[in-house]
């Protein structure tokens, strides 16, 4: 089969590759229905991350099961599920407290760019549905494989509560599902910073109530302008770079949390600031496992819309273009359909 190949910076192929096969008797193998390119995808694209050998790419799946290894007794052939991009056995300390993101078996998902891929530990990370889905809810089933769960996680780890002001960094796929989160955990006030004109209407359209588009120390002005001076309860940090985290803590108030999803490049932290500003943090890889199934259920019950996220589709074999249109900012998240 042909499946997505980084060979370098901005050197993503389509290429041969060897079909899947079952390696383990926790694995699973699935036809892709649909898969997409992530915004963290662009960090080994754009050279930002060191690639040592061709990568297979792609973490975001969901579709039909073909076969499954002996120990699988969850899922079966013909089911349609979804799985998280952390793929956990969902039985160990870390994952019955919520935390599959941390499974002592933990993997990451990788080659599911492509129409088939194999899913290791598939008992304790795919959800099946109780029938197939109508084609067009897939664009939103496939975004709780990562984009909507990561968004919903920062929501969660930022302690998003009823009646709270919350603020959303970023405005990617990420932020947007945060902001869809956030109103459907109960903010009264959802405060996007955003610049791009796309991205602020679908924010707005998932529940924002304020845009703002300054960045750096006038965007933290700006944010403490407009709550009098206190700051947000709930900050979701859904970038990772230094200026974002820095916006983020700048613009939590005194007890509240910063829930941080952004894959961190070049953060730092200086404790005596942390130490003064009396805010919790918590983040990390989202354990989309644990919101899966409410997720899953909102979706097919056409509560949430999450799919709207997607905004250029493409036959997986011009992925390359894919690639290119987020790099160039032309697309906030590109579907592939194999």
């Amino acid at each position: 089969m042909r499946a997505t190949v980084l060979h370098g910076e901005r050197d993503v192929r389509f290429e041969d590759v060897p079909e899947p096969a079952i390696l383990k008797p926790t694995d699973a193998i699935i036809r892709l229905s649909a898969t997409c390119i992530c915004g963290s995808d662009l960090w080994p694209y754009r050279g930002l991350n060191d690639i040592r050998g061709p990568l297979h790419m792609g973490h975001e799946y969901c579709g039909v099961v073909v076969e499954v290894g002996s120990a699988v007794t969850s899922v079966s052939p013909g089911e349609f599920v979804v799985g998280s991009f952390c793929l956990s056995d969902n039985t160990c300390p870390h994952c019955r407290f919520g935390f599959q993101s941390s499974c002592v078996q933990r993997e990451f998902m990788t080659g599911a760019q492509a129409p088939f891929a194999r899913v290791p530990l598939a008992d304790g990370t795919l959800v099946a549905l109780p029938a197939h889905p109508a084609d067009d809810l897939i664009p939103s089933l496939l975004a709780a494989s990562d984009v909507l769960g990561t968004g919903w996680y920062a929501a969660d780890a930022a302690r998003v509560r009823p009646g709270a002001t919350a603020v959303v960094v970023g405005d990617g796929a990420v932020g947007l599902m945060g902001v869809l989160a956030a109103r459907q955990l109960g903010a009264e006030r959802i405060i996007a910073m955003s610049r791009h004109k796309t991205r602020q209407d679908l924010a707005l359209e998932y529940g924002a109530t304020d845009i703002v588009v300054e960045r750096g120390e006038a965007g933290v002005a700006r944010i403490k302008e407009m709550t009098r001076g206190v700051g947000a309860d709930s900050v979701l940090e859904c970038v990772g770079t230094a200026e974002s985290m820095q916006q983020a803590v700048g613009v939590t108030r005194p007890g509240g949390m910063i829930g941080y999803v952004g894959v961190p490049h070049g953060v730092q932290f200086e404790g005596s600031k942390l130490f003064g500003a009396q805010i919790g943090m918590l983040g990390g890889p989202a354990p989309v496992r644990r919101f899966l199934p409410h997720l899953l259920d909102l979706i097919v019950q056409r509560k949430i819309d999450p799919g709207k996220v997607f905004d250029l589709a493409l036959p997986i074999a011009d992925v390359a273009e894919g690639y290119r249109a987020m790099d160039e900012r032309r697309a906030i998240k590109v579907l592939l359909r194999p």
